[in-house]
């Protein structure tokens, strides 16, 4: 694999494929906080006059609400976006799935309503309502899900295709700077997301970090023993301690880390 998140905060701390070698950009729950606090104050804010209010009853997950339509309680799902699952039947969760649901959560926390801009077809099979979803003071679900990482452009089925471009155009970004979902190379598939990559994934990075910290560990022990253990002409083991006068020029057969693993070795101090 040529690349693997994680992290941000949520959408900056990402991490850039590195060739030879994976690692793994996991968006941290704990920063969802602090990326819902920034999309607040920096996300564009669309004029949602024109669309349609209702209340906000649940996030169900990253892609699917629950609002209060003509009485009755109803499900959204958010049009031409799919992100990670929470909690399915059969795939159960998969890797920035809770994320998603989190952020979507907190970027509406606090507001009783949201707003719906409807594309041409109102329900899906299931029959749930499919619309593009704003809050109160602007901000596109669909839009920020993507930025960051967590949703993919899915399901693009005529004549819901409204804003198929714009979107493809925001995942094309998040894409190319390997945020979250695009960490890890193949993780994202045409048929929705292979969990199995992903944690193969991790499991590499996290192996290689493992034996990079050893080798680094190894390197300290070695440089921290620097008595040079010699035998010269005449068959005497001698040991020679930085700042002698003959240390530069020995050549060791053995290196100790200290006089008394020296002397115990059968080695004794040369005499300058």
């Amino acid at each position: 694999m040529k690349k693997i998140f994680f992290a941000l905060v949520f959408s900056a701390l990402v991490l850039s494929a590195c060739t030879g070698e994976t690692s793994t950009n996991i968006i941290e729950t704990e920063n969802i906080e602090s990326l819902v606090s920034s999309t607040k104050e920096n996300a564009e804010k669309y004029d949602v006059s024109k669309f349609e209010e209702y209340e906000l009853q649940d996030i169900i997950d990253g892609d699917t609400i629950r609002i209060k339509y003509n009485g009755s309680s109803e499900k959204v799902r958010l049009l031409l976006v799919d992100t990670p699952e929470t909690n399915h039947e059969t795939l159960g969760e998969q890797p920035y799935g809770p994320e998603a649901k989190e952020f979507a959560k907190q970027l509406l926390a606090g507001q009783d309503s949201v707003y719906l801009e409807f594309d041409v077809s109102y329900r899906d099979k299931y029959k749930r309502l499919l619309a593009y979803v704003y809050t109160k003071d602007g901000i596109s679900i669909q839009e920020q899900l993507l930025k960051n990482g967590l949703a993919r452009v899915a399901y693009i089925y005529e004549p819901n295709t409204k804003h198929v471009d714009w979107f493809n155009s925001i995942q094309k970004t998040a894409q190319n700077s390997a945020t979250g979902i695009w960490s890890v190379e193949d993780y994202v598939t045409n048929r929705g997301y292979d969990k199995e990559v992903y944690y193969a994934a991790t499991k590499e990075s996290n192996d290689a970090s493992s034996t990079e910290n050893d080798k680094s560990n190894t390197a300290n022990d070695n440089n921290s023993c620097v008595i040079k253990g010699n035998i010269n002409s005449k068959g005497n083991k001698i040991y020679h301690t930085p700042g002698q006068r003959d240390y530069e020029n020995t050549v060791a057969e053995e290196m100790f880390c200290t006089k008394e693993e020296a002397e115990a070795a059968g080695f004794i101090p040369a005499k300058q």
